[in-house]
């Protein structure tokens, strides 16, 4: 009957070699029945983001995502021309790069990147270098925090002397994000610190008219790319954010998108069964009781995936993780995510996920393809693939032994076509499963609110600084004289002084704590 129930619910594309198996998810046969409401509403729901609807009220936006992968969806001609225009741009230019056609005043050819953008604009193109960029034309390099110290390895694994034949991409919607703006000025600074003009190194791809933009021309960059205010980051990554380093790369951009074409297509079918990213926003439904009652985890069985479970965070997370509902009911909704990859997962934390807290439901990806090329026996009779393979299938039955519930996705390998075919089904699916559970999956109000707390933090410690002397003060002492909570004075105190701004002297507390120049 187990095998019976897996021919039933085992959903498959066999034109693009995929597979989708929710049967040790439990789900009762009259689930989708008891579900029939929310998702025609689902269906329909998607079919006027689809045609160009304000899907993103509060910010009052269409989210054109899929139209990316077939401009001829989008609802207007501007529109259609703001995606093909802007893919054969890119594609030209990458060429013109290979060829030394665009070149650094200096030494010629570009030999290597250097990405510059944080969340969905460093996440995406690090999904895509990590599973199909491993022979690149161009090696990638990442700003992808304002991390100083992260900063100055990332900039001693390219070497100074190599910074002139070494193209920068400064990705950011608005321009204005601190932390690409740090990493840019950051850049910027390197180049200068070895006889370089920054501007003849770099590319921006940023909205038209942004801070960023304007610094671009101001600074007589390379060129830029558009970013349309219809794409959000975390869905960037098959626009021009993805794609032109994807591109400089060497990686086949058009078998991206189609790839991501070809999942749009089969999940645009208005019928449960065969729709695959329905089917996979129902499973989480299912299996969070539509409350995000247990967190996902994602176990991919591909070195070259490992960074999926980190996409998805930002994917799902961001998406699904609000505080109210379209009818400004408070529920709290979101589906945490993590995860590794397989088999390392199962020498850490696949101990908890069998014997632990039952908190979870698993993600397993199967890539069916074991290596390119001839393999050897590890031991007589099986090969490493062999090896991987049993991992997988032990570690699902182990966990569905111990009432562990978990999906299954198949892939024949990892491809462009196929890399593309899974971003579009996970963006489908969270798509359909913000509708499921009636949130926007296309703001992201926590995250604005993190940025003012950071901007009022900022605006307090050089208060702060404007206010040590050399006389030695407490961190009480000077909130009172600047007006100002002391906790945070105490924080921006020691970030002045394991910094070398000022020298703090230890009291027996805290509050007895002093600070000086």
């Amino acid at each position: 009957m187990a095998f019976d129930r897996f021919a039933t619910e085992l959903l498959r594309y066999p034109a693009h070699g995929f597979s989708l198996d929710t049967s040790r998810m439990d789900i009762p046969a009259d689930f989708y029945q008891s579900m029939k409401g929310k998702i025609d509403k689902a269906f329909a729901d998607m079919v006027a983001l689809e045609g160009g609807a304000i899907a993103n009220p509060d910010e009052g936006r269409m989210v054109g995502h899929y139209w990316l992968r077939n401009a001829a969806l989008a609802p207007s001609d501007t529109l259609r021309a703001q995606i093909t225009e802007p893919l054969e741009a890119l594609k030209q230019f990458a060429a013109d790069v290979h060829s030394a056609t665009v070149k650094n005043p200096a030494a010629g050819n570009f030999h290597r990147l250097l990405v510059i953008g944080i969340g969905g604009s460093a996440l995406g193109p690090q999904l895509v270098s990590e599973a199909i960029g491993h022979n690149a034309r161009m090696p990638i390099h990442f700003f992808d925090n304002t991390d100083p110290d992260g900063i100055d390895r990332v900039l001693a694994s390219i070497g100074q002397n190599n910074l002139a034949t070494t193209l920068v991409l400064v990705i950011s919607k608005s321009g204005g994000t601190p932390e690409t703006r740090n990493g840019m000025v950051e850049a910027k600074a390197a180049y200068e610190a070895a006889g370089l003009d920054f501007g003849k190194h770099a590319v921006a791809i940023t909205g038209e008219g942004s801070k960023l933009d304007q610094y671009a021309v101001a600074q007589g960059f390379i060129t830029r790319f558009p970013m349309e205010d219809w794409v959000g980051g975390r869905t960037s990554v098959l626009s021009t954010v993805g794609l032109v380093p994807a591109a400089l790369q060497g990686i086949d951009v058009d078998a991206m998108l189609a790839g991501a074409a070809a999942m749009d297509a089969e999940t645009r079918k208005q019928e449960v069964k065969s729709n695959a990213s329905m089917r996979l926003a129902l499973a989480w439904y299912y299996g969070c009781n539509g409350k995000g009652e247990k967190d996902m985890v994602v176990l991919p069985y591909k070195d070259s995936l490992c960074l999926m479970s980190k996409y998805l965070q930002q994917l799902v997370m961001e998406s699904i993780g609000k505080e109210f509902d379209l009818d400004g009911k408070q529920v709290h909704q979101g589906i945490a995510v993590y995860g590794n990859k397989g088999s390392t997962d199962q020498h850490a934390y696949v101990q908890q996920l069998r014997d632990g807290v039952p908190n979870f439901f698993a993600t397993f990806i199967e890539v069916r393809k074991g290596r390119d090329g001839d393999t050897i026996e590890v031991e007589p009779g099986n090969t490493s693939a062999d090896y991987l393979q049993g991992f997988l299938r032990g570690t699902r039955s182990a966990l569905y032994q111990s009432g562990r519930k978990s999906i299954t996705i198949s892939l024949p390998e990892v491809s462009p076509f196929q890399v593309g075919l899974l971003i579009a089904l996970y963006e489908r699916a969270v798509s359909f499963y913000a509708s499921l559970v009636n949130i926007n999956a296309y703001h992201q109000p926590g995250v604005e609110a993190g940025k003012k707390a950071a901007a009022t933090f900022l605006d307090t410690l050089n208060a702060v600084r404007g206010n040590v002397t050399a006389s030695p003060k407490t961190a009480s002492e000077i909130a009172t004289a600047i007006q100002a909570e002391a906790e945070d004075v105490y924080h921006c105190l020691n970030h002045l002084s394991a910094n070398g701004e000022l020298t703090c002297s230890l009291g027996a507390t805290a509050l007895e704590d002093t600070f000086s120049l």
